[in-house]
């Protein structure tokens, strides 16, 4: 495995022109030869805010399955008013329906998850790890935990974005040992226990949520510390979360990550681990790596995205064996590498976008392109879906707009929200649970705030505005990320610096480059998004939601 910390110029987030897929060597080594130098301490004390019945273990190398459980229905949120716009017909392609009628196509795909999805997974018996940490110590543990959690204090989610949050804490010492190591992205785990960070070292950080929130405690919160650290062997292009992680269920807690030259790697959120490899080949039967990931929402399939290529992973077999869907077929599809990649909660589809500047809806089942979206004016680089399923939020980078499509009437833009984004770096944005708020930082450290209710101005381009704007970096603020059970936002900075000229009194020793004079702040920080906290019982939290 490649020493951490190597940078590369074929970064997605970072180069001018977009990814071409490099394929790499073969996998060789063994799956403990790629495991990552992070931290082999167990999670701490991981809490747990609304506890999900959803064991659904990773593969093992067994013959033997296991049927897992159906999803969670989830509640529906209250619907957001439409506000008007005018369609343009010129912004979408639709290739298996001419007439541009994708309302039609939904009522035959549609297909409630909320009735659940049965799955085989095979199971995974938990051996004792280096430390020596077993099954029974792990369970232990785990119920010590949820026993001190069923003492603490619990909020419910209203956000208050009248005035500028509250800052809590963050961690600053993990990421300032050099300039060079700036953040990209923070994600909140499922079940809001921890956060997962991503940054230029090449190395996936985890954050306990700090224990003095359970107790209600707001004020003069320490520092931050990493918990655990799995390093990756280059630039890692995504990353993301098992859906239906709970911290109550060990074998659930896992992650994926997708780095250069390297197979798609599954963590132990537990101990950090490598519990299992999934590895793509291209044409020539090397080791091609993925550009973007995505579990389905009940946690059975891996979807992983490539250069005019989807590749669908069993997540029971890791292994080479996939499913490949291409994108592009006879000059006709989708075109450039897939960049992101998100399912809707609703309706049985998804959506793929490119740095071709496109965003593709496909169906589930058999990946037929049902329509391609174009507006954007730089590459799309983050895609998510409203909790109905009825509207869909794109954003690119060099990209100065957030917009908002309407996946009834494909090629509608219902509004756009404006953001300052003038680099080629990945610019994340969010939404809460209910759907109601847009939340996005920009490259100036400002983090803005709408309101999807509201009705943006009328025109050509109707354009909604934010409610509240406040500084909250000193750099671009990459990432961002709403707390799923509480009023909690956190907030991910930095950007590659390159280094200036500096001045030299001996000229027979060239030019010499510093980061001396470049001001950065690589930093994560947590915020409390409530004036006026107001604990609530612990069954009204775990209840899911509160209007």
């Amino acid at each position: 495995m490649a020493e951490p910390g190597v940078e590369s110029a074929h970064e997605g987030d970072s180069t001018l022109d977009p990814l071409t897929d490099q394929p790499g060597l073969a996998e060789q080594a063994s799956d403990s030869e790629r495991q990552g130098g992070g931290d082999s301490e167990p999670l701490a004390k991981v809490a747990r805010l609304g506890i999900g019945d959803l064991p659904l273990p990773l593969a093992a190398n067994s013959a033997e399955s296991l049927e897992g459980s159906d999803v969670l229905p989830t509640s529906d949120p209250p619907m957001a008013s439409d506000p008007p716009m005018a369609s343009d017909p010129s912004m979408v392609s639709n290739l298996d329906n001419p007439s541009g009628d994708l309302g039609s196509e939904l009522p035959k795909l549609a297909e409630k998850m909320s009735g659940g999805h049965e799955s085989e997974c095979l199971p995974d018996p938990l051996e004792p790890d280096a430390n020596g940490k077993s099954e029974t110590e792990t369970e232990q543990a785990s119920e010590s935990w949820a026993e001190q959690c069923s003492e603490g204090v619990y909020y419910q989610i209203g956000y208050d974005f009248t005035q500028a949050p509250h800052l809590l804490s963050g961690a600053w010492k993990e990421y300032s040992r050099t300039v060079e190591n700036f953040l990209k992205g923070c994600k909140w785990a499922p079940d809001g226990s921890c956060i997962l960070t991503n940054s230029a070292d090449n190395i996936l950080r985890i954050f306990n949520l700090p224990s003095e929130l359970y107790s209600g405690e707001l004020a003069d919160l320490s520092e931050m510390s990493a918990i655990l650290r799995m390093s990756e062997g280059d630039t890692i292009y995504d990353y993301c979360w098992y859906p239906i992680m709970s911290s109550m269920a060990p074998e659930t807690c896992f992650l994926a990550s997708s780095s250069r030259d390297n197979p798609i790697h599954i963590w132990d959120a537990f101990y950090g681990d490598l519990r299992a490899t999934f590895r793509p080949y291209n044409h020539l039967d090397e080791l091609t790596s993925a550009h973007s990931l995505c579990f389905t929402p009940d946690g059975s399939q891996l979807f992983c995205g490539f250069d005019k290529m989807v590749r669908v992973f069993d997540v029971s077999r890791p292994g080479r064996e996939c499913e490949k869907r291409p994108t592009l077929v006879k000059k006709r599809g989708q075109t450039g590498i897939i960049s992101c990649i998100a399912f809707s909660p609703e309706h049985d589809l998804y959506a793929c976008a490119s740095y071709s500047k496109t965003v593709g809806l496909y169906s589930r089942d058999r990946g037929t392109v049902l329509t391609i979206l174009q507006g954007h004016q730089g590459g799309v680089t983050h895609v998510t879906f409203s909790p109905d399923g009825n509207l869909l939020y794109t954003g690119g980078r060099k990209d100065p707009e957030i917009l908002c499509w309407d996946l009834r009437q494909p090629g509608k833009v219902l509004f756009s929200m404006l953001r300052s984004a003038i680099t080629n770096q990945r610019m994340y944005f969010d939404l809460d649970v209910y759907g109601r708020y847009v939340v996005s930082g920009n490259t100036e450290g400002t983090v803005s705030v709408w309101d999807t209710t509201l009705t943006p101005t009328e025109g050509k381009d109707s354009i909604l505005n934010p409610i509240l704007q406040f500084h909250t970096q000193q750099d671009c603020v990459n990432g961002i990320s709403l707390h799923p059970r509480m009023n909690l936002l956190a907030t991910t900075s930095g950007q590659r610096k390159f280094p200036e000229p500096a001045e030299s009194e001996d000229e027979g020793n060239g030019i010499l480059m510093t980061h001396r004079n470049i001001k950065a702040e690589n930093s994560m920080k947590l915020w409390f998004c409530s004036q006026q906290p107001g604990p609530a019982t612990q069954a009204s939290t775990l209840g899911g939601s509160s209007k």
